[in-house]
């Protein structure tokens, strides 16, 4: 469909195809995903009826090794959405230099209307309809939107139960008592923590030279995994968190929030209040209620969309007063969006740079399945702030060189890595006046 969410993120390869040159062969190959899946899944539910529900897998290009992606269970789960997200994982991986391809997964449903025992009966079906899609070799999928380490974990099982053989390296993002890697829960957080600040270094100067100034004013849209996490780094780090939400809608002070009060608020209530906890006493503080939208809207030094896509198109851009925008959720900012805020003078960093703490980590855990020997949090974070303060650095100094976007030079690094992998199995080039 000529305005699906594929296509929309397919454009922003346009862009960079000006600054990379690439074969015939890479071009061809990632106009399509390699293969795509879509499942019935019966599920028993407990009042004894029965629900069928639609899943998806999409692997997307495996040039560079096995499939990565996570699995979200969400009512606007599509295969447009899930061809969309495995692209965006390709480069993703490509530009974090992890070596795997793209892919992604999902089930359209609301989780919160299922007891935790249908959920397990639904996560072990999808599996049991994948099983073949996947495998330590071919596709290994991990968390996402409303999936989690439990959920993953029966997932995990299930393949094993399947295989007849214990298979550990075929999910990521299990619990760490079923092999899953320290660090991973909050890795998407802490690496857009990562980036953030080597990026605000540029920016700003060395934070040497920020010792008199205010601190930089921060919007959070998503207080979920993701974004609660770099929420509460930011607010340790001195930043003034003055705006977080989710799903009901937001909260706005000013004078900044206290996040470890509302991340406490929120495990005990699932609610987001402008809160001061002391120990387990929590009172509220002034406060303005407001919209996603609103949010959006703020007049602040950094935004975080940390959400779901789509968040910021055509519709709203003009009215988007951030000078920095970091994209903690896929996909939040649309092809037409971009246009409108760089004419505006605003920064944005990439999803496929941002959130790859997710992947990177991810990876990590899928090494140490396979060699049987696991690290400590304090060695998975110190990988995961090299890998991303590297690939970070080095798409900022692709950025300055072409003057372009910091999303066009994340793609121009992508398309770098993917075009010497595909290329490296011989092109045109390779074959033509070959007879005789």
């Amino acid at each position: 469909m000529a305005n699906s969410l594929l296509t929309d993120a397919s454009r922003r390869l346009d862009r960079a195809l000006q600054y990379v040159s690439i074969s015939e062969d890479t071009a061809e190959r990632l106009k399509s995903p390699k293969a795509s899946l879509k499942v019935s899944i019966p599920v028993r539910m407990d009042d004894g009826s029965l629900r069928v529900f639609e899943g998806y897998r999409v692997h997307f290009d495996d040039t560079r090794g096995p499939t990565k992606g996570g699995i979200r269970f969400h009512p606007q789960v599509n295969l447009d959405e899930v061809q969309s997200l495995a692209f965006w994982m390709t480069f993703k991986c490509a530009a974090l230099n992890l070596p795997f391809g793209g892919a992604k997964g999902g089930v359209t449903l609301n989780p919160k209307e299922l007891s935790k025992a249908e959920l397990e009966r639904l996560s072990r079906g999808y599996i049991d309809a994948i099983a073949n899609f996947i495998g330590p070799d071919t596709d290994i999928p991990a968390p996402d939107v409303y999936t989690n380490p439990m959920i993953m974990g029966w997932m995990m099982d299930q393949y094993s139960i399947i295989r007849q053989q214990r298979s550990p390296a075929v999910i990521t993002g299990k619990p760490v008592a079923l092999g899953g890697s320290l660090g991973r829960s909050t890795a998407t957080g802490t690496g857009a923590f990562y980036v953030l600040e080597a990026m605000m270094a540029h920016l700003l100067g060395q934070p040497s030279d920020q010792a008199n100034k205010p601190a930089q004013t921060v919007a959070v849209q998503g207080f979920g995994n993701a974004g609660s996490v770099v929420a509460r780094l930011l607010f340790d780090a001195g930043y003034a968190v003055v705006a977080v939400s989710d799903s009901h809608g937001g909260i706005y002070t000013p004078q900044g929030l206290d996040i470890p009060s509302i991340q406490q608020f929120k495990a005990d209530t699932r609610a987001v209040q402008a809160v001061y906890c002391d120990g387990t006493v929590c009172s509220l503080v002034d406060h303005k209620v407001i919209t996603n939208e609103e949010l959006l809207q703020l007049e602040v030094d950094i935004l975080i969309p940390a959400a779901l896509e789509n968040q910021i198109t055509a519709a709203n851009a003009d009215a988007i007063r951030a000078r920095y925008i970091f994209e903690v959720a896929n996909g939040p900012i649309s092809a037409d969006a971009d246009d409108i805020l760089d004419a505006k003078g605003i920064t944005v960093f990439p999803d496929i740079l941002v959130n790859a703490g997710g992947v990177t980590v991810s990876y990590f855990e899928w090494v140490q399945n396979r060699s049987g020997l696991y690290w400590t949090l304090e060695e998975v974070n110190q990988r995961l702030k090299q890998q991303m303060v590297t690939a970070a650095e080095t798409i900022w100094q692709i950025a300055q060189t072409h003057q372009t976007s910091m999303r066009t030079a994340a793609y121009v690094q992508a398309l770098t890595s993917l075009g010497a992998a595909m290329d490296a199995r011989g092109t045109r080039a390779d074959y033509v006046g070959e007879k005789g």
